[in-house]
């Protein structure tokens, strides 16, 4: 599976994930919208910051803001999730390659060596 993303933007949305205040705030979007205080109530940092992590979300495309009234709901948009995923999963099959080339060693390993055999007492 070839990554459609550009770099740029995974990098943006691997940023936006490495602060555990922002990967909260996307659990919380994930079960709905939500205002900007809601999704500050959790934490113990002032308005200003909230607004910062919300940008960085924003910028990497990870949110969505509508204006409704006087509020500002924020959406989570999966997009860049879905990309981040397909880039890992290039990985995840190469590491799987490499435990399954490692089970068949170690199986290998096991039928030759004489003290994995049943039939083996143990001798010391």
């Amino acid at each position: 599976m070839t990554v459609t993303a550009e770099p740029d933007t995974l990098s943006r949305t691997f940023a936006a994930l490495a602060d555990p205040t922002r990967r909260s705030m996307l659990a919380r979007l994930s079960e709905g919208e939500a205002t900007v205080n809601e999704l500050a109530a959790p934490h113990e940092l002032s308005l200003p910051a909230i607004s910062k992590h919300l940008k960085v979300l924003e910028s990497a495309g990870l949110i969505t803001k509508r204006r409704a009234a006087q509020t500002r709901p924020c959406a989570l948009n999966p997009a860049p999730l879905q990309d981040a995923e397909a880039w890992l999963q290039q990985y995840r099959r190469f590491f799987e390659a490499s435990f399954d080339r490692l089970e068949d060693q170690l199986r290998r390993m096991q039928g030759s060596d004489p003290d994995a055999r049943p039939d083996h007492e143990g001798k010391d």
